[in-house]
């Protein structure tokens, strides 16, 4: 699975001056193509909602090969939803990409144009973060309330499915109730794309298990395919930016768990109780470097 070269240097902005930039996202720069879309995955790291000073060298790499992964897997799925990757083959970029090639091979890939929709789908099969947070308070996560006596990082009867607002860069997400979702975008958009979301989180979970790895819980995101109007993943899929990642060996309920994703850093922001609001702070080596080593872990168990 991995085939281009793991790049050396921390890629912060991609700066493409050829290229029309059309967003700047948390991690990810979108060039618009014409007739499609150039996501480029940088080296940026985000840690509640907010992005951090320091890169996590070759991050947009494992970002990228984990999206392309599981975009391929989803092809094994029965009734798995449409996707809007086109290519993450540089010899078929156009001639306009080809000057950047070495900035971007393995960490980009051109997707469809898609009307993107305004929430994130979040789906939980274990009770961690903010869902355990508001558990201790509720008893419930997101308005679906769940059996009394859970601990943290307990496995859910069922996997729940817990919307949460799509806010802007520099703001926070706002987890929603499926209610307010059907408001959002429709009942009947919304029942289909749960039902999606569950159902790919449920195939994958299964997957991932079996390369000794526990997928918490993740988020997913969906457009509007222009031609057909149905729904269509866009964005990044099962990554370790998009999900919480537990290696099973060491899997035990009652605490916060080791992770192969961005908790490390998370923690380290809670550690020196950094309030999520000030200019945040910059990482010491020692926290990208292990950050970095959980990433490239998670990928290489993935691929094996």
């Amino acid at each position: 699975m991995i085939n281009p070269p793991i790049p050396k240097d921390v890629l912060l902005e991609s700066d493409l001056k050829d290229l029309n930039l059309l967003f700047k996202g948390k991690v990810r720069d979108i060039y618009d193509l014409g007739a499609s879309l150039l996501f480029v995955a940088t080296d940026r790291i985000s840690a509640f909602d907010v992005v951090l000073p320091e890169g996590i060298p070759g991050k947009g790499y494992v970002l990228t090969q984990f999206s392309l992964y599981w975009f391929h897997w989803l092809t094994s799925i029965e009734d798995a939803p449409q996707h809007h990757l086109l290519t993450a083959d540089f010899d078929q970029f156009p001639e306009s990409c080809q000057p950047y090639r070495e900035v971007l091979s393995g960490r980009c890939m051109i997707v469809k144009k898609v009307k993107a929709l305004p929430v994130e789908c979040i789906v939980r099969g274990y009770l961690s973060g903010s869902g355990w947070k508001e558990y201790q308070q509720k008893g419930s996560v997101s308005g679906v309330s769940l059996p009394a006596g859970l601990v943290e990082s307990d496995r859910l009867p069922q996997p729940v499915f817990t919307p949460s607002s799509k806010a802007e860069v520099g703001d926070h997400d706002i987890n929603i109730t499926f209610e307010q979702m059907k408001s959002e975008i429709g009942a009947e958009l919304s029942e289909t794309i749960r039902k999606m979301s569950l159902s790919i989180y449920q195939n994958a979970a299964v997957s991932a298990m079996e390369r000794g790895i526990i997928i918490a819980d993740t988020k997913m995101e969906f457009g509007l395919d222009p031609e057909t109007n149905a729904p269509i993943l866009i964005d990044e899929l099962l990554t370790p930016d998009s999900s919480r990642f537990w290696p099973l060996a060491n899997y035990a309920p009652g605490s916060a768990q080791p992770s192969f994703d961005k908790q490390y850093v998370r923690d380290y922001l809670l550690s020196i109780q950094w309030d999520g609001n000030s200019p945040p702070p910059h990482l010491p080596e020692t926290v990208v470097q292990q950050t970095r080593k959980r990433y490239f872990e998670a990928l290489k168990r993935l691929s094996s």
